[in-house]
C-alpha cells in the first residue's frame, strides 16, 4: 500500500476518469409550456370524445319545471362544465375580494 502513495499521479489521467459535468439543462419556455398545455389538452379532448360517444344512450333529465332528454355522456360533460365554472366564479370573487384587501393595507 505504501508504494502506491509513493507513485506519481498523472493529471490527465484524472481528468479523463473524473466523471464530466452533466450538460446545463435547457430553461423552461413559455412557448415550450404552451405546446405542453396544447398537447395535454388534446389528449383530455380525445378521452372526452371516446367518453361522449361511448355513452350515447338517452336520458331524461328534469330540473324544476323544465324536462328534457340528452345523450348519457353530453349530459355528464355538461355537468362538468357546469361544474367548472362555478369553481372559477367562486374563485374570481375570492382573487377580487383578496386584492381589494391587499389594497386597503397598502394605504
Amino acid at each position: 500500500m505504501s508504494s502506491d502513495l509513493s507513485e506519481p499521479v498523472d493529471p490527465q489521467q484524472d481528468k479523463a476518469a473524473a466523471p464530466s459535468a452533466p450538460a446545463p439543462a435547457m430553461p423552461l419556455t413559455r412557448a415550450g409550456a404552451l405546446w405542453s398545455a396544447l398537447i395535454g389538452g388534446f389528449l383530455v379532448l380525445i378521452v372526452l370524445l371516446v367518453f361522449v360517444t361511448q355513452n350515447t344512450a338517452q336520458v331524461a333529465l328534469t330540473f324544476l319545471v323544465w324536462q328534457w332528454s340528452l345523450p348519457l355522456g353530453v349530459a355528464i360533460l355538461l355537468a362538468a362544465i357546469c361544474g367548472g365554472l362555478i369553481t372559477a366564479l367562486v374563485g374570481t370573487a375570492r382573487i377580487f375580494q383578496l386584492r381589494r384587501a391587499a389594497k386597503k393595507a397598502l394605504r
